[in-house]
């Protein structure tokens, strides 16, 4: 048995629950690979009908990747350690997409980074009241990652580009609007409907149990994030949100506060999260949005600005990160382009696997 994760059958069900709570249920490396198993083991195994994803705790389904030791590494120069956990965790990532069986996710309190790449590439992803989803990967110098850059290219409009820039947390009609997740179940009644499914495999009983979506703000905003977030470029959506012509009150307090959000995250890494997207949207496919984000984060700790992120919001939490550009005009199409070269014979690749 892994330490912080519970891996089990009962009934008709494999079961994987994160047990990791004083942690937020972070994501750890062994995690990873214990997820990853059993993935393996019952994708053949007629048994297992279907899979239950689910947390300890109340505060959080997972609120990310446990980085400690990678910032630890990366200090000393050891990139190594880094670029495993990253494949390694990219190859369960698909693996789960992929998965041919039904996957029903409990996604309660927050669920982000490494936590929507467990969670929210399963078939039946319920949310319930306390649900909170983000991608908050440039607040820390890195990029939408573990397969997150294919739901935002997937999103309605621009909307994926917003959300990847500004890290704004989605309720759960946001996730719902925004492709993040499917359901809304209420959370009294979540551990009545994990009994049925471990009693039936049946994951009907999802849509059974769902009540209508919640109402979305992110909806509303709509017209405003397409306006804005069209551009090919960072800069392009930087100078759509600065110079406004004929914008009334609440475009003015949307570009205003959505300025805010974007000046404080790394300017080359929403630089690199635009480029991402965009290409990701031209070829949907998880293994390629993987690859795609594994260029960059393999060169992150090196080139880019993961473990000055990481040290201003997590080690001394001065969250006063001292980016490698002043601001989101500065960032060149050559700087972009260097984190997004292919990596030849180092990329990321899935020889386990063969696609559906």
């Amino acid at each position: 048995m892994t330490d912080g994760i519970l891996v089990r059958k009962e009934g008709r069900a494999g079961r994987i629950t994160l047990d990791r709570p004083s942690a937020l249920n972070a994501l750890s490396y062994p995690m990873c690979m214990a997820i990853d198993a059993a993935l393996k083991a019952w994708r053949d195994d007629d048994d297992v009908a279907l899979l239950i994803l689910d947390a300890a705790g109340d505060r959080a389904f997972c609120a990310g990747g446990d980085i400690a030791e990678m910032y630890a590494s990366g200090l000393r120069g050891e990139f190594d350690y880094g670029r495993q956990f990253w494949r390694d965790e990219y190859r369960m990532n698909a693996r789960m997409f992929e998965f041919p069986k039904p996957v029903v996710s409990f996604l309660h309190g927050f669920t982000m980074g490494g936590g929507v790449g467990v969670g929210c590439h399963g078939s039946h992803r319920i949310v319930d009241e306390s649900s909170k989803i983000a991608m908050p990967e440039t607040s820390i110098g890195l990029v939408p990652d573990v397969g997150g850059s294919l739901l935002l290219a997937l999103a309605p409009g621009h909307l994926g580009e917003y959300l990847g820039l500004t890290a704004t947390r989605m309720d759960a009609g946001d996730a719902i609007y925004a492709g993040f997740a499917d359901y809304f179940v209420p959370n009294t009644g979540w551990e009545a409907l994990k009994a049925e499914l471990v009693a039936t495999g049946d994951p009907f009983r999802v849509d059974a149990a769902a009540l209508p979506a919640p109402a979305s703000g992110l909806k509303d905003l709509q017209p405003l994030i397409d306006k804005h977030f069209g551009g090919n470029l960072l800069i392009d959506i930087g100078n759509s949100l600065t110079h406004l012509h004929g914008a009334d009150a609440a475009e003015e307090s949307f570009a205003a506060d959505t300025l805010r959000a974007i000046n404080r995250n790394s300017p080359l890494a929403m630089a690199v999260t635009v480029e991402l997207i965009r290409r990701v949207r031209n070829r949907p496919e998880i293994r390629n949005a993987l690859e795609q984000e594994y260029r960059y984060t393999s060169r992150s700790m090196e080139d880019g600005d993961f473990l000055e992120g990481i040290r201003a919001a997590i080690i001394d939490r001065d969250k006063s990160p001292k980016w490698r550009h002043a601001d989101w005009k500065s960032v060149s199409g050559g700087d972009v382009l260097k984190m997004n070269l292919p990596m030849g014979r180092d990329r990321l690749t899935f020889e386990e696997e063969q696609p559906k």
